[in-house]
């Protein structure tokens, strides 16, 4: 194709971009849009697949029946949501297996939010209050993605995503009017986990190489900051209500911005999480190898009895 053509199609591209149509598998796209939606599309999906290992965690210790049948709805839901987005990510040209060994070497990254330990029950409220909640903000934005099979995954990924959200504030709400040592227990979990949630919005603007980018090309809708003071927004009246304190002396509303100002995020251990220094980042990683590991038969049961009803069908064509 020549330098003229391609041009051409570029300039149609971006001409479909700005009257907001949705780009589909087969239609032509520049290859750092392809490259670009499969990087943000698996992320999202490994995201999904490794959040299952903290909650998973506190199946077995759940304090009551009701309580457990409600968080294995849940971990089913993500386990359904990494193969919706990882079905997304095939459709740009790659394969599965390949985005499974990018996860398992290190190549690909996942949500920074999964790399702490969920120690308490109270910290399964509070994933599904702060880091659902911070999810919801991103992914509400991403039902207007460029990118047609992306999209239409959000749709149904936001309404499950809501039900999680409401479930970690039942949980919470039901521990801050329980005993003092409840509540106690649903505080020091907001202490820990309040920071790193905002951090799952990804870095300040200024220190992102791909936010603008993806804004230009409706990849993403609003950016990282924009996000990010969203949810602060929205989360802290939500915390009033509970009747818990949000773990930051800078947080104030600014009547002027119509907007909550708040502290300096740690970068430094940002950075570090995502470079794969966290707390947990090697637990996870090896959790997830050895349950691929562990499940090979089951994949290879599954492709021998489809090749074999293949050759069946083929027979009876015959």
């Amino acid at each position: 194709m020549s330098e003229k053509e391609v041009k051409n199609l570029e300039e149609i591209f971006e001409a479909r971009i700005a009257r907001d149509e949705k780009i589909e598998p087969k239609e032509w796209m520049p290859e750092k849009y392809r490259k670009t939606h499969i990087r943000q599309i698996s992320q999202h999906a490994h995201s999904e697949i490794v959040g299952m290992l903290p909650e998973g965690n506190w199946i077995t210790r759940a304090p009551s029946l009701r309580r457990k049948v409600a968080l294995l709805a849940k971990i089913q839901d993500e386990g359904g949501h990494g193969l919706y987005l990882y079905s997304a990510a095939e459709t740009l040209g790659i394969s599965r297996e390949e985005l499974i060994d990018q996860l398992h070497s290190g190549e690909a990254k996942y949500s920074s939010i999964f790399n702490y330990p969920a120690v308490t029950w109270a910290d399964m409220g509070t994933v599904g209050w702060l880091v659902d909640g911070a999810a919801i903000m991103n992914q509400v934005a991403l039902m207007g993605t460029s990118y047609g099979p992306y999209a239409r995954a959000m749709v149904r990924i936001c309404k499950e995503e809501s039900f999680h959200q409401r479930q970690g504030y039942e949980i919470l709400l039901t521990l801050c009017n329980g005993t003092p040592e409840q509540k106690e227990m649903a505080q020091d979990s907001i202490n820990r986990w309040w920071w790193p949630s905002l951090m799952m919005f990804g870095p300040r603007d200024a220190d992102s190489p791909n936010t603008e980018q993806s804004v230009k090309w409706k990849l993403k809708r609003k950016t990282n900051d924009e996000l990010r003071q969203a949810f602060v927004d929205q989360t802290v009246p939500q915390a009033n209500i509970l009747g818990l304190t949000i773990p930051d002396s800078k947080l104030k509303w600014n009547e002027e911005r119509k907007h909550y100002d708040f502290g300096d995020i740690d970068w430094n251990e940002f950075w570090q999480v995502v470079k794969g220094h966290g707390p947990c980042n090697k637990q996870r990683i090896d959790a997830r190898i050895k349950a691929h590991e562990d499940g090979k038969w089951v994949r290879d049961a599954a492709m021998a009895f489809a090749e074999k009803q293949e050759n069946k069908e083929v027979k009876l064509a015959i």
